[in-house]
């Protein structure tokens, strides 16, 4: 299982705005493109999705930008993740058990859906205010206290 450059890049662009936006001042994608090495056209798409899962809002006019549609420590990984990639599900039968005539006597899918949801729940342990922190003070610190 990989994670696309869509969840990675939009985590990471979301942690990006907890950290720096400040007063309700909407933040520039373009200054988020910039800090995070981003392309500004790819972020313009990842961002329309987060608009649309209502995550962030934008603010037109010359002094516009985006801005997270709630505090911070109120905004999980999960849910910045699930809006980009889906629900975590590692095979096509936990969510649709008739691709599979084996589902309902199948031990391994029991596997599957379990493992996704602690992969979900474990993402939900980490909110974009825990996320900004950790990446303020990963200067050479020990992040093992940080996990769960």
């Amino acid at each position: 299982m990989k994670m696309s450059t869509r969840g990675r890049y939009g985590l990471r662009a979301m942690i990006d705005l907890a950290a720096h936006q400040k007063d309700e001042v909407p933040i520039f994608l373009s200054d988020v493109a910039k800090r995070q090495e981003i392309s500004e056209k790819y972020l313009e798409h990842i961002f329309a999705a987060l608009r649309a899962a209502g995550l962030v809002h934008t603010v037109r006019g010359r002094k516009g930008g985006f801005l997270l549609s709630r505090p911070a420590a109120k905004i999980t990984a999960s849910e910045v993740v699930t809006a980009l990639e889906g629900r975590c599900r590692l095979v096509d039968c936990v969510d649709k058990p008739q691709v599979c005539p084996r589902s309902a006597t199948c031990a391994t899918r029991d596997i599957w859906t379990l493992l996704g949801g602690k992969m979900d729940e474990f993402l939900s342990g980490f909110t974009l205010d825990r996320l900004a922190k950790m990446q303020e003070e990963k200067s050479g610190k020990d992040m093992a206290m940080y996990y769960i």
